[in-house]
């Protein structure tokens, strides 16, 4: 609504249990590394959902936290263009969950597709607690306190933005007409000079009785560019034209993102769980040796049996890795036997060494430098704590927990 195209703020973080892979550098990192170009991006370590899960291995988190710090910037993200932080340093976010805890509907959260999910799939683990059912309105809170416009997320993921939309629409019914809104509302439409007030209200009156969407569209538009209004006028002017409140928490939108192809050492989706990675960090010998010992067609035992590459896992690497006369290259000599497996693997394994090379360069000015990274994430905290601070304000103001402080 109002923030999400005043301000095209992105909201992403990760769960901080082990040092990164390829899979998450395909599946995530290289998008937030475009995103932070074009958009205000807050990237944050989870830590407090890493605990929803390892609440008793606390001190793996601890190491894992500093790990994937080093992995971003490693990964390109760069401190000038994106925020950086670790949510446990911003307490708006505990504050803001426990407020909107207060309003959301139990039925909400055990319906959330991956609560199910997450239970059956970690069996091994007791998730019977309050933390681990509560974990899809903490996400709501990390996106809301920033008044995030946009969450970039897998397809599996979009029902937790959902829910977040969902939250916050029912906050701004609950808690957006303050006091006076009506009034407050008709003396920003004066505001804005005679001509663009005698339009809003035609515009209004279209979108509330006719239900026309281009005419709310137009409206949002005009609001946008007026220059003698406050950001607060912005936002009761947004939930006016719809017959609402203000907009006090406006709502995110899932920018949805491509899933990795990286697949792992064994064909499978990469993942820690299958044992199936390549470390994003991994040291060159160690890649080229767990590359090499890739199981390639079961049905190709001697250099002189030809070979299916749609049977083997080295053929998904090429076909994220490789150019078409390399794809080429190997479906004819596989299928012809003119190639042998280490033949074919030998520009896998150049590709992979030269795509990390860069990134373990600039992992290694961050590890011979802790100080640097702490700093790092000092400034984005305080950033972020920034921001955080703005929306609780108002947050406890409609609330009632403002007591004139």
């Amino acid at each position: 609504m109002s923030s999400v195209e005043l301000q095209q703020r992105v909201l992403s973080g990760m769960r901080p249990t082990g040092k990164l892979h390829m899979g998450h550098y395909h599946g995530v990192l290289k998008n937030w590394v475009e995103l932070q170009h074009d958009y205000e991006c807050f990237f944050f370590v989870a830590d407090w959902h890493a605990l929803t899960t390892h609440y008793e291995a606390p001190y793996d988190i601890e190491q894992s936290v500093w790990d994937m710090v080093i992995d971003w910037l490693a990964a390109g993200i760069n401190p000038g263009n994106a925020t950086m932080f670790i949510q446990s340093h911003v307490p708006e976010h505990a504050e803001l969950h426990l407020l909107l805890s207060m309003m959301t509907p139990l039925g909400w959260l055990e319906r959330v597709p991956s609560y199910k999910d997450q239970q059956e799939k970690l069996k091994e683990r007791d998730l019977a607690t309050y933390g681990f059912l509560g974990y899809p309105l903490l996400q709501s809170a990390d996106i809301l306190v920033y008044r995030a416009g946009l969450v970039p997320v897998g397809a599996d993921q979009v029902a937790h933005v959902e829910l977040t939309r969902e939250v916050a629409r029912r906050f701004n019914h609950l808690y957006g007409k303050d006091p006076g809104f009506e009034e407050q509302a008709e003396a920003a439409i004066k505001k804005m000079g005679k001509k663009a007030s005698k339009l809003y209200r035609t515009l209004q009156k279209r979108f509330q009785e006719q239900g026309d969407d281009e005419a709310l569209e137009t409206a949002r538009a005009l609001i946008r560019d007026q220059q003698n209004i406050t950001i607060s006028d912005r936002e009761r002017l947004f939930g006016y034209i719809e017959g609402g409140g203000k907009v006090v928490l406006p709502e995110p939108q899932a920018l949805l993102t491509k899933a990795s192809k990286m697949p792992g050492l064994d064909g499978q989706k990469m993942s820690k769980s299958y044992g199936n990675t390549i470390a994003l960090r991994e040291e060159p010998d160690v890649v080229e040796q767990k590359i090499r010992t890739m199981q390639t067609d079961p049905q190709r035992v001697r250099l002189t049996d030809a070979g299916d590459p749609d049977k083997c896992p080295v053929w998904k690497l090429h076909e994220v890795y490789s150019d078409e006369s390399t794809k080429e290259w190997v479906q004819t000599g596989c299928r012809s036997a003119g190639i042998g497996c280490l033949e074919c693997k030998k520009p896998v394994i150049d590709v992979v060494l030269e795509e990390q090379r860069p990134i373990r360069e600039r992992a290694r000015q961050y590890e011979e430098n802790p100080e640097l990274v702490q700093s790092i994430i000092v400034e984005g905290r305080e950033r972020a704590r920034d921001a955080a601070k703005a929306t609780l304000e108002e947050v406890r103001q409609v609330m009632g927990l403002s007591f004139g402080a």
